[in-house]
């Protein structure tokens, strides 16, 4: 699985996440205050202001002038009631149920926010721990890249007048001549040696003076960086210019059934200055300004 595959899913994740914990918030929020009345309750008191409401009516149509000016008159002297110490006892005070309170604007919009950062540095903190742990696949630099059949190959390098470049792994294919073998296992590495003994050798395309891509130069036969001048032979040894050693290489596999397979995560360090196992010169002329 890619690293882009693994951020895809874990920001779908996030979003699946986020809609759930929103979902059961809004629900949670629409829970009534304690001083709001239910629907039967609502029901009930409309019911009993309705008949208030006709008593009163009726009332009012019977009453006089003189039977409101006598009520008034009985309200003004009326006494204070004295309360007894039993009834003026405090009745405790007791909390209200918080769920029965419901969940505020604030403190939904609150939870919310907390819930989806949480969920967010979660997905992103799994799904860098997955990609680091993953192994490499294939097909791609910095693991295995199967470049097909070595007849194909060589086939390909003469085609190409003596370079095969391989984009998926960033690296030039050559052919390595059988009578350079006997220096050329002085030298190189053992990863190295059995593709050379198969007749080809895997450069990587960057120039090790500054990294530049270093092209080919189909007159000289040589590989000639443009960025500054430095020469190496068709199998990157170097051969002029300001670069601190030969061409970098990579080792590569070639199967029984004649497979190629380039290991682009291992990358071993040029040959010194000085070294040419081929004894190839420049056949042709320069593509750079300057010649060795």
């Amino acid at each position: 699985m890619s690293t882009a595959a693994v951020i895809a899913l874990a920001i779908g994740f996030v979003v699946i996440l986020g809609a759930i914990s929103f979902a059961t918030l809004a629900r949670k929020s629409d829970v009534r205050g304690a001083g709001a009345l239910s629907g039967e309750a609502i029901k009930r008191d409309k019911a009993g202001r309705s008949g208030a409401g006709v008593e009163a009516e009726a009332a009012a149509s019977t009453r006089t002038g003189a039977d409101a000016e006598a009520e008034g008159v009985q309200a003004r002297s009326k006494e204070l009631v004295q309360v007894g110490p039993e009834e003026a006892t405090l009745i405790p005070w007791i909390p209200p149920d918080p769920e029965a309170i419901g969940v505020s604007r604030r403190q939904f919009f609150n939870r919310a926010t907390i819930t989806l950062m949480s969920a967010g540095i979660a997905s992103f903190a799994a799904a860098s721990f997955v990609a680091f742990l993953w192994p490499s696949g294939t097909g791609g630099f910095g693991g295995s890249v199967a470049v097909g059949k070595l007849d194909a190959i060589k086939a390909g390098i003469k085609q190409g007048g003596g370079f095969f470049y391989v984009p998926e792994a960033k690296s030039w294919i050559t052919a390595y001549p059988v009578e350079g073998l006997p220096a050329a296992r002085s030298i190189y590495a053992d990863s190295l040696l059995p593709a050379m003994e198969q007749g080809i050798v895997v450069l990587s395309q960057k120039c090790p003076h500054l990294g530049c891509r270093v092209p080919e130069c189909k007159t000289s036969q040589w590989f000639e960086c443009q960025c500054h001048g430095s020469q190496y032979n068709r199998v990157g040894e170097k051969k002029g210019g300001p670069a601190p050693r030969g061409m970098d290489r990579h080792p590569a596999d070639v199967s029984a059934s004649g497979n190629v397979t380039i290991n682009t995560g291992v990358k071993v360090a040029g040959p010194a200055i000085g070294v040419n196992t081929t004894g190839q010169e420049a056949e042709g002329p320069h593509c750079t300004g300057g010649g060795h």
